[in-house]
């Protein structure tokens, strides 16, 4: 009988203890800016550098859909990654000097609905520090670009 106890007592421990390790995995869709399938290695290839586990863009409706570990990747990184090889995501548009470096056939019409998110706002500077550097992130702009204005 107290075999049976510290074994239902050892078998309840490792089944917390399994369910608190296990990785969450999330899966997201959103759209990416490309043309052809030499754009969809290079798309699939940064998400799954930035921590997707599993990545695909379809050049048709322009979607990646992206699976991801929530413990050590999330879809802010992803799109940033993505953004950093030259193609415009929904939170980060790419620098110039990435998009310019895009194989000609690679190069799509840029939405100006993806401009920079402090576009027509003055910047304020405090300290020497964006003042509005919480609405950059907030908007998913990683270079400040309201800042670098002034």
């Amino acid at each position: 009988m107290k075999t049976l106890k510290i074994f239902s007592i050892v078998i309840a421990c490792l089944m917390i203890a399994s369910s608190v390790f296990a990785q969450k995995e999330k899966t997201e869709s959103f759209k990416v800016a490309g043309e052809c399938k030499m754009c969809k290695k290079k798309i699939e290839k940064a998400a799954k550098e930035a921590g997707a586990s599993f990545a695909s863009w379809s050049p048709e409706t322009k979607i990646l859909k992206v699976s991801y570990n929530v413990n050590t990747s999330n879809a802010g990184s992803i799109q940033q990654a993505i953004a950093n090889v030259g193609y415009d995501t929904p939170k980060y548009k790419a620098t110039e000097e990435a998009y310019k470096s895009l194989d000609e056939c690679c190069q799509y019409e840029r939405d100006k609905a993806t401009a920079k998110c402090c576009d027509g706002e003055k910047c304020e500077k405090k300290d020497g520090e964006c003042a509005k550097a919480a609405v950059c992130k907030e908007k998913g702009c990683g270079d400040m670009s309201c800042c670098k204005k002034s």
